[in-house]
């Protein structure tokens, strides 16, 4: 049994706001950070990804209820296209479907859905976590 401890920070992207949260892999548990404007987001992940030794990036991936692209989907891959050339770590997609639902009995929306993206990711097994 591995004990490293990786830090991952997910990511709720939207084109108005963007949820951050952080993450340990040897804990399992997410927790949210902040809810920044978009133009910051890059800015924010950059150095919430130092400061916490972050080892990989978790962005949620918004799909229909069929599984489906959607145009939300089509603007989170143009924006992780852009992501990965700013910050130099992996980028993985994890999907987002109901996380929304679940974040919304908290105050700071964004935050806590980046938080339910990022612990689905540290509850998948390592080997079936996608990589962007």
């Amino acid at each position: 049994m591995r004990h490293n401890n990786h830090e991952f920070i997910g990511v709720d992207y939207g084109s108005v706001r963007v949820g951050l949260a952080r993450g340990s892999s040897a804990a399992r548990l997410a927790e949210p950070l902040k809810t920044v404007p978009e133009a910051e987001a890059l800015a924010k992940i950059a150095s919430q990804a130092k400061a916490n030794q972050a080892v990989g990036v978790v962005v949620g991936l918004p799909r229909s209820l069929e599984g489906k692209d959607t145009q939300q989907t089509i603007l989170v891959r143009d924006w992780v296209k852009t992501a990965k050339d700013k910050i130099a770590l992996p980028f993985y997609w994890q999907d987002e479907a109901l996380t929304s639902a679940a974040a919304s009995k908290t105050d700071d929306i964004d935050a806590a859905a980046a938080a339910i993206i990022l612990q689905d990711f540290l509850d998948t097994p390592e080997e079936e976590r996608v990589r962007c």
